[in-house]
């Protein structure tokens, strides 16, 4: 089967190298020539477990190109797959305006019977918008003979986790008005489907608000989950206990029960926002979704709120050693991360920051740019704690629950340490002599 994707990001590029790697001929198109070229030497612009070797495995086995022309990329396509962005804009509503310019690109460009798929995250009746305009394109060009497939099949694809999630999904959720339509879709994924129960096909405007309902439904555990947690460290308590507590309760469940320093990445702040404005829009107040959004920028001040009860709001001459600037783990996505917070407030209060990611010291140095030599980055976890005043811990990555703490005393200037992330057991770091906070487990009182 032949298949164009349309946009390189983390959906894009994810979805052509799964697809690619299921048999399928793949063409992968992206106006940014800069990228394309990476691409095609092999250079990937994210990091993404899993990915570089099905991408480089399957440019060498000839079923995954790379390209700028959009027509070459649909030439002789049996699907289309739209996966540019759909950025947040100030007032929370998405920027469609890469999708929609894409669906004029479309209109003019094809010639044969085609099926396009909305696989971006999209406000309910995008797709629909987007069939008006292909259309519209060829009406303009005097083919109004020509037909085409419109669909909607929203990603559910975890960061650090997104070539597993493609390649053994919980489920496919397609989205299309015509059964024909929505059974040649359901054709492409049964390979990767245990059951074929697990596509879910529905109409189209149930599969956009499916995915934002979602993500905003985990979201609001998320945020749940940390406001318990600050409760706990008002009346005492154990989050980490509270979440085992409720978690095997089965009609929980376990997932996203993790207290921490709040969310971030590119789904669920845009996805949660999007929700509410779209309930404005339609003169409905989305009380929970504000709430979940409230709640969390809440979550990205707690660490500071504790730095600055403990060394006062004058951090100059203070040395902080942050661990993990990323989102979450296993990825380079700062898109919204905790860290942005976190650590601009630090630096605002006068802090040196010295700060080590695995993988995101490229992305970061980016988005801390205006910063200067007020932040300097390391190749190791060890060489930011030389000599600090307090640790910040902010993402998850494993290697961080496995530091030697004996090496860590030796090595610091204070034994303090803020863990937005409960790494720790704190009753061990009590014993080894570390002032020691954390979320939610009766660590920190205000």
């Amino acid at each position: 089967m032949k298949i164009c994707i349309i946009g390189t990001g983390y959906v894009g590029l994810v979805t052509g190298a799964c697809f690619a790697e299921m048999g399928n001929h793949v063409c992968c198109v992206d106006v940014d020539e800069i990228k394309i070229n990476n691409l095609t030497s092999g250079e990937l612009p994210i990091y993404e477990v899993g990915l570089k070797d099905i991408v480089e495995k399957n440019r060498k086995e000839d079923r995954l190109h790379f390209t700028t022309d959009v027509k070459l990329g649909m030439k002789d396509a049996s699907f289309c797959f739209i996966s540019v962005g759909t950025p947040p804009c100030e007032d929370g509503s998405a920027d469609l305006s890469s999708v929609f310019e894409v669906a004029r690109v479309i209109g003019r460009c094809i010639n044969s019977y085609l099926i396009v798929i909305m696989k971006s995250t999209a406000p309910v009746g995008t797709t629909e918008k987007i069939k008006d305009i292909i259309k519209q394109e060829l009406k303009v060009r005097g083919r109004d003979e020509l037909l085409f497939g419109i669909a909607s099949n929203p990603e559910f694809l975890k960061e650090g986790e997104a070539v597993k999630d493609f390649m053994q999904p919980d489920r496919v959720v397609i989205g299309a008005d015509n059964l024909q339509v929505a059974e040649l879709i359901k054709q492409l994924y049964l390979p990767i489907v245990a059951n074929s129960g697990n596509v879910l096909i529905m109409d189209i405007r149930s599969a956009e608000l499916t995915k934002y309902a979602a993500n905003s439904m985990l979201a609001t555990r998320i945020s749940f989950m940390n406001e318990i947690a600050r409760l706990c460290d008002k009346v005492g308590g154990d989050i980490d206990h509270i979440r085992i507590g409720i978690g095997t309760d089965s009609r929980i469940g376990s997932q996203f029960l993790y207290a921490g320093a709040g969310y971030g990445g590119s789904c669920f702040p845009k996805d949660v926002k999007e929700l509410i404005h779209t309930g404005r829009k339609n003169d409905l107040q989305m009380h929970i979704a504000e709430a979940v959004h409230i709640v969390n920028e809440q979550q990205k001040y707690y660490l500071v709120d504790m730095i600055k009860q403990r060394f006062g709001e004058n951090l100059f001459g203070k040395k902080f050693a942050v661990w993990g600037l990323s989102f979450k783990a296993q990825t380079d996505d700062m898109r919204e991360a905790p860290s942005l917070v976190i650590v601009h407030s630090l630096v605002t209060l006068g802090a040196h920051i010295v700060a080590y990611d695995p993988e995101a010291a490229k992305q970061a140095k980016q988005a801390f740019l205006e910063y200067g030599d007020k932040i300097q980055y390391v190749d190791s976890m060890m060489d930011a704690i030389y000599r600090a005043d307090a640790l910040v811990m902010i993402t998850d990555w494993p290697q961080f629950r496995t530091v030697n703490v004996n090496e860590l005393k030796k090595q610091m200037h204070q034994r303090i340490i803020f863990d937005g992330r409960n790494q720790f057991d704190p009753e061990q770091m009590a014993k080894n002599d570390f002032e020691y906070y954390c979320i939610g487990r009766s660590c920190y009182v205000k």
